[in-house]
């Protein structure tokens, strides 16, 4: 049972990572400074910047934009996803382009992925032309790519153990490593049907993941390997796009999981800028949206948003359910069950009516594919 120290309301969908409820957060016009330190404790812990770096002063620093967060760093500092450094004043990926942070493993199909309603290694969508067989693509496997490293920090990280491989790597002591062309000798097996880039979050390793899948594709252009991400989707629209090719011309999907819809709940749950995060998601949403009019099946986008107990909310769901609506009403969006966890392990799961009521409304914003996630975990536990 958390308590709001704005309203003093008790009750078991507040956190006490935040120490403040979702309606008062939606009324303020910035987070307050004590629903930040249970953030600035874990990622000062780990020797991770605790906000996105500034440059107070003009000159002497380079801005990365590979993000976002488009963070200002000087010569040695590394930006809020710990990976990028400015070296000489350049902007330089701290491991060096032929290795990635991280691990990857075979997951055979049918693959518990967030597009798993429309993935056509699940579903057939887009048979025969990008997968092997009609109904599962059982013999065959998801070459899962899991990369640490983020642009975002949200409270209830479901691989939060994805910022203690970046925390080790800056102190030199992580094995967690991996040479990209080994990653691209597994990819061209005749059993691996679909790369999935995750972690974390693909996007501060896009230059790897985009340079392995051209060279994937160029070397096995008479088999089926759709690429596929799954990412929060802040990365710098030149990249998106160069992504979102990729996965159009091999059926693969591209995974946006939209966090939340208005800025400062964003801001609340992840520790970057929800003003900038939320107009970077909707110009990334209509970029690949517009892609898609060349290839409807399999869907080229799939959205995603977590339910949050008392912070994602019905309002939340609405506004990016009508937004993703007025851009392109067939894309598939999917509401996913919250598990506690990290720093938000005192909430409950999603309730039942907190997802049944979020699905209708979904529906009603004008989405034509809505589905539920995660459905073993929906409890009886709030009503919203």
């Amino acid at each position: 049972m958390g308590k709001c120290l704005a309203c003093g309301r008790e009750a078991n969908t507040i956190s006490s990572s935040l120490s403040i409820c979702g309606e008062c957060l939606k009324s303020l016009s910035k987070v307050p400074e004590f629903s930040k330190s249970r953030r600035v404790k874990f990622r000062s812990s780990l020797g991770l910047p605790v906000f996105p770096p500034v440059v107070s002063e003009e000159g002497g620093f380079r801005q990365c934009s590979i993000c976002v967060n488009e963070c200002q760093l000087r010569e040695g500092d590394v930006g809020f996803c710990g990976l990028w450094t400015n070296i000489g004043g350049l902007m330089k990926f701290r491991l060096g382009l032929d290795k990635a942070l991280g691990l990857w493993y075979l997951d055979p199909h049918p693959t518990n992925c967030v597009a798993a309603p429309v993935c056509p290694a699940n579903t057939s969508r887009g048979y025969p032309e990008y997968t092997k067989t009609p109904g599962v693509e059982v013999g065959y496997y998801n070459l899962a790519v899991f990369f640490g490293g983020c642009s975002l920090d949200c409270l209830f990280c479901q691989n939060y153990e994805h910022k203690e491989l970046v925390s080790e790597s800056i102190r030199g002591k992580s094995k967690r490593f991996f040479a990209v062309k080994d990653l691209i000798e597994r990819a061209l097996s005749p059993v691996v049907t679909c790369v999935c880039y995750f972690g974390g979050d693909p996007g501060p390793h896009s230059p790897h993941a985009i340079a392995a899948s051209r060279e994937i594709l160029r070397n096995s252009e008479e088999q089926i390997k759709r690429i596929c991400w799954e990412t929060n989707g802040l990365q710098n629209p030149a990249i998106m796009r160069e992504m979102a090719k990729l996965s159009l011309e091999s059926g693969g999907i591209v995974k946006i999981d939209w966090k939340a819809w208005s800025p400062v709940i964003y801001e609340a749950l992840t520790g970057v800028n929800g003003v900038k995060a939320v107009e970077r998601l909707k110009h990334n949403v209509r970029l690949i949206s517009e892609l898609r009019s060349s290839r409807r099946e399999p869907p080229l986008l799939v959205v995603s948003t977590l339910l949050v107990p008392g912070y994602v909310d019905l309002y939340e769901v609405e506004g990016i359910a009508t937004y993703i609506a007025s851009v392109d009403p067939d894309t598939p969006y999917v509401l996913l069950a919250f598990h506690p966890t990290h720093l938000m392990r005192d909430l409950p799961t999603t309730s039942y009516d907190h997802a049944l009521k979020a699905l209708r409304i979904a529906r009603s914003s004008g989405l034509k594919e809505v589905y539920i996630g995660n459905e073993w975990l929906l409890s009886n536990s709030y009503l919203v």
